[in-house]
């Protein structure tokens, strides 16, 4: 390929400057050039017909230049430029364009699903954000947090242990969450905000939130309570729980009788879930073998307790959950709701307002986060300062029950 005339040594500085300056996106009138040797100098000199060496420091417009080159070889400035150094850029517009991918990264981890459902999590998506990209490439960045919030989708484990967990969701890699890496740390600073805790300072603290995610949980000792299930089937499981609740008695099933109960059909209908066992308590004292289905998730529901409502919700069940008016509260309810698509029951705003006009002292409600199913509800709750739990909605709750418990005698 023919050599451009003007592509000479002497004159690298000032196509090196051009190149950089038209492909800057912005306007441009002057090129300013720095550090020029002698050589330099006279070249640029002769170019631009100066009766004089400009120095090391020089200063010429684009105009004044297009037309030197317009004279000398018949090319405006682009022209020439891109003729010895190759086409022009458009660096305004690449980092526009690297705004844009990255505010569509942040964007679409603020409205993800798992984030969306569980609003504690926004103060971990926010320190995410502040820690940047990692490597610098939207790319890598974007397929870490994929692994992480696929993780945090599959949570709680039904007990899974770590390696056959992360094995089981990320391509094979049994050690991808081994403790140290970015993505186990990454998880279990979620985990921290969801359960309102610093994030994890030992083994000890790491394992601690990885069993309440249902980590490595042991299978006899993770238990959910419930009442008035009557599954059918010939099962060891079904046929205890019909057993139990036709004696009018509640039930623990433990996690290891879950992962294999022999037939165990499940009827679709209501099924209401509580937060505290003494609700059930109540319940299963008043209502006897009429008990409509409970379940209780004891707090924060382990394995046991959402691999059985997930099992309940797939033949069929609506679920409804109730649950402490307070920080956890709330937590706990988008979680319960995130992770097994149960509604809410007696959870809104005007059930707190009712209830807090019934007692409106008690304990503060600690640090609130919003509820995902009432946009109004946290507001409230954080104004007021004051906590509603469970057990002061219990005779509304035990009213609901009512009209779904079947017509059976209890037994003398």
């Amino acid at each position: 390929m023919t050599r451009h005339p003007l592509d000479r040594t002497e004159l690298a500085p000032l196509w090196r400057a051009v190149h950089d300056r038209l492909s800057s996106g912005r306007p441009v009138g002057r090129i300013t050039l720095v550090s020029l040797d002698l050589a330099a100098q006279e070249a640029l000199a002769d170019l631009l017909g100066l009766d004089r060496l400009p120095g090391p420091r020089a200063s010429v417009t684009l105009v004044r230049l297009d037309t030197a080159l317009l004279d000398s070889v018949g090319q405006d400035t682009r022209t020439v430029a891109e003729a010895i150094l190759g086409p022009l850029g458009d660096h305004a517009a690449v980092r526009e364009a690297g705004r844009a991918e990255r505010a569509a990264l942040w964007d679409w981890l603020e409205t993800h699903p798992v984030l969306t459902g569980q609003p504690a999590l926004a103060p971990w998506a926010a320190q995410l954000r502040r820690t940047g990209l990692l490597q610098g490439s939207v790319v890598a960045t974007r397929r870490f947090l994929d692994d992480t919030l696929t993780v945090l989708a599959a949570l709680p484990a039904e007990g899974l242990p770590l390696p056959v967990f992360a094995t089981r969701l990320l391509a094979g890699d049994a050690h991808a969450l081994d403790d140290g890496t970015r993505l186990s740390t990454a998880v279990l600073r979620a985990l921290a905000a969801l359960h309102d805790t610093d994030p994890p300072a030992s083994a000890a603290d790491r394992r601690a939130l990885w069993a309440l995610a249902g980590i490595a949980d042991d299978a006899l000792s993770a238990t959910v309570l419930t009442a008035g299930l009557r599954p059918e089937g010939t099962g060891a499981v079904a046929r205890a729980l019909t057993a139990l609740t036709d004696a009018g008695h509640a039930a623990h099933i433990t996690l290891a009788q879950l992962r294999d109960p022999g037939e165990l059909l499940l009827a679709p209908g209501p099924v209401h879930i509580t937060e505290n066992p003494s609700i059930v308590a109540l319940a299963v004292g008043r209502f006897g073998p009429s008990c409509p289905p409970l379940v209780c998730t004891a707090g924060w529901p382990n394995s046991a307790a959402v691999l059985l409502l997930r099992r309940l919700a797939a033949t069929g069940a609506t679920l409804r959950y109730h649950g402490d008016f307070d920080g956890e509260g709330l937590r706990i309810a988008a979680y319960v709701r995130a992770t097994t698509g149960a509604g809410l029951w007696r959870m809104s705003t005007t059930d707190y307002l009712s209830a807090h006009t019934a007692a409106p002292t008690g304990p503060p409600p600690g640090r609130v986060t919003d509820a995902p199913w009432d946009a109004e509800l946290a507001a409230v709750l954080r104004k007021s300062g004051v906590a509603v739990l469970e057990e002061q909605m219990a005779d509304a709750l035990l009213e609901d029950l009512t009209d779904l418990s079947p017509d059976r005698p209890r037994p003398a």
